[in-house]
Formats: structure tokens, C-alpha cells, sequence
């Protein structure tokens, strides 16, 4: 599978200009879809291992989801003080109403981002 993404606009909200096609590539079981996040990703790497996001301060959530091309909605977080903890537990109607972001972002940070981060910490922690 491709996905094709802008190299001069965030995944978030592209506004297409130079098309690039990346491969889809997963960064620790993480879907990477766009070079900015996969650039953000490898400058994260400890040891080859992606941080637990359980450890998380809020400023760290901010980064990941404004790397994730999502800068407007990475506010959100920071209003909210989620950190990585609180990130790990949210549900899906916790992203779509109780960050009062628009529901296309919200639906795509939730599907593509939380859920991942989520599904990853779980298999990293029950092993």
C-alpha cells in the first residue's frame, strides 16, 4: 500500500502541492503515514524502541499530534492537560466531543493516532 502525502504540508490538513509517495511504513507497530511524523518518530527512537507513551508529559502529546500534522488540534491537549496517561485511556466520544475539535480531525487523531498508540501499549505491556 502508498500513501501519498505533500512533503511541504502537515498529514493533518494537507493542501497538496509537491506530491511524494511514501510506502506505508510502521514505526514500532505505529502506522506512519506522512514524512514529517516519520522524521518526528526516528528523532524519538531510544534504543530502537519507540517510548512508552505512558510516560508522556503533556508537552510530549503536543509534539506527537503537532508533528502528526495536527497543530490547531494539538491545543486541545494541551488545554486539556492530557498526557500521555490520560491519553492511553481515552475513548473514542473522549476525542470526538470532550476536546471541542471539528469532527473530521477529530475522527482521524482518534482512528489513526489514539487507537494505534492504545493497541501498541497494550501489546508492549501484556507481553
Amino acid at each position: 500500500t502508498k500513501c501519498q502525502r505533500r512533503a511541504t504540508e502537515p498529514c493533518g490538513e494537507a493542501k497538496f502541492s509537491d506530491l511524494i509517495v511514501l510506502p506505508a511504513v510502521t514505526v514500532c507497530g505505529l502506522p506512519v503515514t506522512c514524512l514529517s511524523l516519520l522524521l518526528s518518530f526516528c528523532s524519538l527512537l531510544e534504543n530502537g524502541q519507540f517510548p512508552d507513551p505512558a510516560d508522556w508529559a503533556v508537552a510530549d502529546v503536543v509534539d506527537y499530534f503537532k508533528a502528526a500534522g495536527f497543530e490547531e488540534q494539538a491545543t486541545a491537549f494541551q488545554d486539556q492537560e492530557i498526557d500521555g496517561k490520560s491519553l492511553l485511556l481515552m475513548t473514542r466520544n473522549d476525542v470526538l466531543t470532550g476536546l471541542s475539535i471539528k469532527l473530521g480531525p477529530a475522527l482521524k487523531i482518534y482512528e489513526y493516532h489514539v487507537k494505534p498508540l492504545q493497541t501498541q501499549h497494550l501489546k508492549n505491556n501484556t507481553s
